[in-house]
């Protein structure tokens, strides 16, 4: 590891990752690929993967770093430029016919280029590593790829990057949007740990203190003042990716997206998987996240202003539908056939009896004191939290990723199916509550109300 001044945070999660074996983030740090190259695969031949830009900004440099350390080289796999590339299984398929058994591919670029030389490099039993281009996602170390198939956004198994390369030179001059959206995906951690409370204090998925503190110890200081991202200061942009790669390391090291992935990701997932476009373009993750966070927390600020102490759990645990009453709301509320199976599998997956419930629910209201204090420590007002995407150049309205008010109303009942991960939008289900949130959120004063908007106290 180079440049390690700073670095104690990344060190201590490298150590604890499943998969990725090293992470240089410093100006210049194209210049190690070739040694990092021939220290772990000495013999091998490298396959730089990249788009038309990609190879212009790093690419090249990448190619000629390679050279110098009598690394073998084969032609660059380069994907047109224009049309955006989309993380489509199809192109896996078309990448992995150019791998050989000596083949260590390396993807020059953000997501789609990670995700599918990751995917391609899993299916051919090749390590692989990324030399990143912009701060842009938490998946440059995070297991699993997002890809299209069959018409719909889907996450398919497959391991990190041995190493991963973040030359500050190059992601300090990133598109700006690029820059946001990685900021949202980093946002997007703190109605994650709070999902995490929740499920740790109901006894579903108990919180990793080790983990926790990696994600979470940080995170407040990496998401406060977000203009700095954009001064184009190698100095400044570091933290940014830095925070990205810990988030990342973390899902490595728990074996799990949970520390990383909550309520917000729920809208993300959604909205991926219909191929939410806006002016001709995909909708990037974190633009996505960013705007989830937002949508998470105004649940969250609805739940945590009733009398939870005072539940009736008898009537409640009465009035919860059976498993084929959810079954039939889950096909009325899809539109996609792929979509509704999958929000089946995984609400299945995560059914309770009314025994279950009961305990959950009387688990939920004897730890209501404490778990409230929790939950109000752990996230951010909605005022502070729309503030802090909006200076980030990050949507703060539906509009703004091309949703209209009665798509984002819909997305609110829809996006707790198509996850077994326990979050928000369950406890608001179980309680039997989320419709009335929902209506309370679109009401005149709400903070979805059209003539006030994001800012209104909820």
């Amino acid at each position: 590891m180079t440049a390690r001044k700073g670095r104690s945070l990344v060190d201590t999660a490298l150590a604890s990752a499943s998969t990725t074996r090293d992470v240089v983030i410093r100006p210049g740090a194209i210049g190690e690929v070739g040694s990092f190259f021939r220290a772990l695969w000495p013999g091998r031949t490298a396959l730089i993967v990249a788009d038309e830009r990609t190879l212009n900004i790093a690419g090249r440099a990448v190619q000629r770093a390679l050279d110098a350390a009598g690394i073998p080289v084969a032609s660059p796999f380069v994907f047109p430029a224009v049309p955006t590339l989309r993380p489509d299984i199809a192109r896996v398929v078309e990448l992995r016919q150019c791998l050989g058994p000596s083949t260590v591919p390396i993807a020059v670029g953000s997501g789609t280029l990670n995700d599918l030389t990751k995917r391609a490099a899993f299916e051919s039993g090749l390590p692989y590593m990324v030399v990143a281009t912009a701060a842009s996602m938490d998946g440059y170390t995070a297991s699993g790829a997002a890809l299209i198939s069959d018409g719909v956004k889907q996450t398919f198994d497959c391991p990190a990057p041995a190493v991963v390369v973040a030359d500050l030179t190059v992601i300090k001059d990133a598109p700006q949007a690029m820059t946001a959206s990685g900021y949202g995906d980093l946002v997007g951690k703190v109605t994650a740990g709070a999902d995490w409370i929740l499920a740790d204090a109901l006894e579903i998925e108990p919180i990793m203190p080790d983990i926790w503190h990696m994600v979470q110890d940080p995170l407040r200081g990496m998401i406060d003042a977000p203009e700095r991202y954009f001064t184009g200061d190698e100095a400044a942009v570091g933290p940014l990716f830095e925070g990205l790669v810990m988030t990342g390391l973390a899902i490595q090291a728990a074996g799990t997206t949970r520390p990383a992935s909550g309520s917000e990701h729920q809208f993300s997932h959604l909205w991926e998987m219909r191929g939410l476009e806006h002016k001709g373009e995909l909708v990037s993750h974190g633009m996505k996240v960013g705007l989830g966070t937002i949508v998470s927390t105004t649940i969250y600020n609805r739940l945590l202003a009733r009398p939870i102490e005072s539940l009736d759990i008898d009537r409640v645990v009465a009035a919860w539908p059976t498993m084929a009453e959810r079954e039939a709301l889950i096909r009325r509320t899809h539109d996609h056939p792929m979509l509704v199976e999958k929000a089946l599998t995984e609400c299945r997956a995560k059914d309770v009896s009314p025994d279950q419930l009961h305990h959950r629910l009387a688990l939920l209201r004897d730890r209501w004191p404490t778990l409230r204090e929790h939950l109000q420590a752990q996230l951010l007002p909605l005022d502070v939290l729309s503030g802090l995407l909006a200076r980030a150049h990050c949507p703060i309205r539906p509009e703004d990723i091309g949703l209209t008010m009665a798509q984002m109303r819909a997305s609110y009942l829809a996006a707790g199916h198509i996850r077994r991960r326990y979050t928000v939008f369950d406890i608001a289900a179980e309680i039997g509550l989320l419709d009335d949130f929902v209506d309370e959120i679109f009401a005149p004063r709400g903070p979805w109300d059209a003539g006030t908007g994001i800012g209104v106290a909820s």
